[in-house]
C-alpha cells in the first residue's frame, strides 16, 4: 500500500455548537476526537492531527496516545478556516515524503476502519478518491495524490479543497448508509444521532 498520510483536521471552532466542543462529545466512552484518532491509527498509516492553539482539551484527549505513527501540530491561523489545516497537512506530507494525503474529518462518528480501507484499496496513485454515501451524496474521506499537494499549500478560506475537487477528475467510492456524510455540527444533530444509537442498541439488545 502507498505511504498515505491520514490528516485529521481538528483545528475548527465548533462554531455551530453554541458553546460546546463537538470533538469532546462522548462517543463509545471517549471524546469523539480520541475515538476517531484511534480508528485512524488502527489502519497502520501515519496520522497527523491539526489542533487549534486555544482548545487545550483536544490536545489533552490525545496526550497518552504515544504511538510512532501519530503526530500533532498546532495551527496558529486555525481561525481562517479548514484551509489552514489542509495547508498544514499538505506541507507536512510533502516535507516527509508521503505519496498521498487522506483527509478524514473528525466529526464523522459512523465511519469505520473498514470504510477507510475501502478508500485506500481503491487508490491507484493517480486519481483523487472521494467517499460518498450509499445514495451517491459526496462525503469523506477524500484521498489526494501527491501531485495535488503543492496546490493545497495555497488554499484559502473555509471551503477546503472544493476548487481542486471541481477542477479535476474524481473517482467516487460508495460506502454503506450515510456513514460518509453523517457529520455532527449542532447540538440537535448530536441529540438525533444519540437517539438513533440508543434505538439501535435497544433493538439489538437481549
Amino acid at each position: 500500500m502507498a505511504d498515505v498520510l491520514i490528516l485529521i483536521p481538528a483545528a475548527g471552532a465548533s462554531s455551530r455548537m453554541r458553546g460546546r466542543d463537538k470533538l469532546m462529545e462522548d462517543v463509545r466512552g471517549a471524546p469523539l476526537l480520541r475515538d476517531r484518532v484511534n480508528m485512524a491509527l488502527s489502519l497502520g498509516q501515519p496520522v497527523l492531527v491539526t489542533l487549534p492553539p486555544d482548545r487545550p482539551l483536544r490536545a489533552e484527549a490525545l496526550r497518552d496516545l504515544a504511538q510512532p505513527q501519530l503526530s500533532t501540530v498546532s495551527v496558529e491561523d486555525a481561525a481562517t478556516g479548514l484551509s489552514a489545516s489542509l495547508r498544514t497537512g499538505a506541507d507536512w506530507a510533502l516535507r516527509h515524503g508521503h505519496t498521498a494525503l487522506l483527509v478524514l474529518l473528525p466529526d464523522l462518528p459512523d465511519l469505520t476502519a473498514e470504510d477507510i480501507n475501502t478508500v485506500l484499496q481503491t487508490y491507484d496513485e493517480s486519481k483523487i478518491i472521494r467517499a460518498t454515501a450509499q445514495d451517491g451524496t459526496p462525503g469523506h474521506p477524500v484521498l489526494f495524490p501527491a501531485t495535488f499537494l503543492p496546490a493545497m499549500r495555497h488554499l484559502t478560506g473555509d471551503q477546503g479543497a472544493q476548487d481542486i475537487l471541481r477542477a479535476n477528475p474524481v473517482q467516487t467510492v460508495r460506502l454503506p448508509g450515510a456513514r460518509a456524510t453523517t457529520d455532527l455540527d449542532t447540538p440537535e444533530a448530536w441529540t438525533a444521532w444519540r437517539a438513533k444509537q440508543s434505538f439501535a442498541n435497544d433493538k439489538n439488545g437481549p
